[in-house]
């Protein structure tokens, strides 16, 4: 007999959890120490429903799924009548997109190779259509223009007959990208891999880009990157879910390794684990304790932006045992209110100079 649950009921009913949980409590007090989540019987569920027959639920259809709920995909698709087949599904009821995600599954035509949880946060999503080029069709469409039409879109993680809700997205800036991915069949094609950022969400429930997380942090030896190796033209501060670095950035990056390890440093590179995903700041100077992140100008959003990812890296770090100083490094000497800001966050800044670099503590 399938499992029922208050989300089961909510899908059903069309009530708020929140109602179908105080009658619950009425009819049979507080759960036990140790329990979780009301699993019911037939027979407590037909109790619940004399309590909230159908007529007292809105005509109108409304979301009633809580983060981390697991109900039969079957129910999501009854109660909002929504396509069941192909990951993406646009039902008339609600002003919402559903999209499904089955890491295994998905691994069996090579969707895993770009899907998955991102170092920013973002989720990178595979479009639908097994063989063919993605085109901007149905679901892909209704995707890809999901912001402008003012649309929700509600992420599940399925297995099997189960889909477990891991919250509301929109899409990101750019809202996709194209990637060559193989078909059903094996052969090459370009696939449609949007870029998905959370609104309310717990993004521990993805899978990692990749398919693997790690669990510990990893040092490995740092070499001088080469400045053919990943040039982008676009502004850095547009999120593509990629590492986004520019020309200026790999020079700046190359020339400061070299100077540290002229001056005895042990330069490494560091992947930190965090919740839901891994993540790596530009430099890790183990000598000193250095965690560099840079930025190919000294501009204000590019230095408003390192310095929230220089202080997360920097708390990762922390958490995992690490000592370490937050370091920013410019290509010039940014604004002197800028640099008061850094000092007061006890942010180290490195600038260019010449073929040197000016290191400026906190205190000075």
């Amino acid at each position: 007999m399938p499992l029922i649950t208050p989300a089961s009921l909510s899908l059903e009913l069309q009530v708020d959890q929140k109602r179908i949980r105080n009658v619950l409590r009425e009819l049979y007090g507080t759960l036990p120490t140790g329990t979780t989540r009301w699993e019911l019987s037939e027979e407590q569920a037909d109790a619940v429903r004399s309590r909230l027959p159908a007529s007292e639920a809105s005509k109108e259809r409304q979301w009633t799924l809580e983060v981390g709920d697991t109900v039969r995909r079957r129910e999501i698709h009854d109660a909002f009548r929504g396509q069941q087949q192909g990951g993406i599904s646009t039902p008339k009821s609600i002003p919402d997109i559903l999209i499904f995600t089955d890491p295994k599954e998905g691994a069996k035509f090579g969707y895993d190779q770009f899907e998955g949880l991102r170092e920013d946060g973002s989720y990178s999503y595979t479009g639908e259509g097994q063989e063919g080029h993605h085109e901007f069709l149905r679901g892909n469409k209704a995707l890809r223009d999901a912001a402008a039409d003012g649309k929700t879109v509600r992420l599940f993680r399925t297995s099997g007959t189960m889909a477990t809700y891991v919250g509301a997205f929109t899409t990101g800036e750019p809202a996709y990208r194209t990637e060559t991915i193989p078909d059903v069949t094996g052969a090459q094609r370009l696939g449609i891999i949007f870029n998905l950022v959370p609104l309310d969400a717990d993004t521990t429930l993805l899978p990692p880009y990749g398919g693997k997380r790690s669990v510990s942090a990893t040092i490995t030896d740092w070499t001088a990157p080469n400045h053919s190796d990943i040039v982008v033209a676009q502004d850095e501060l547009i999120t593509t879910g990629e590492r986004v670095v520019s020309r200026v950035e790999f020079e700046l990056q190359a020339d400061f390794g070299r100077w540290l390890e002229s001056k005895g440093h042990l330069v490494k590179r560091i992947t930190l684990p965090t919740e839901s995903s891994t993540i790596e700041p530009d430099l890790y100077v183990e000598s000193n304790g250095w965690i560099v992140e840079a930025k190919k100008s000294s501009g204000r959003a590019y230095v408003r932006t390192a310095i929230g990812q220089v202080l997360d890296y920097a708390h990762i770090a922390r958490r995992a045992g690490y000592t370490v100083t937050p370091v920013i490094l410019l290509p010039g000497h940014p604004e002197r209110e800028l640099l008061e800001l850094m000092a007061s966050l006890d942010i180290t800044v490195v600038a260019r100079r010449g073929d040197s670099f000016h290191v400026l503590q906190p205190d000075h």
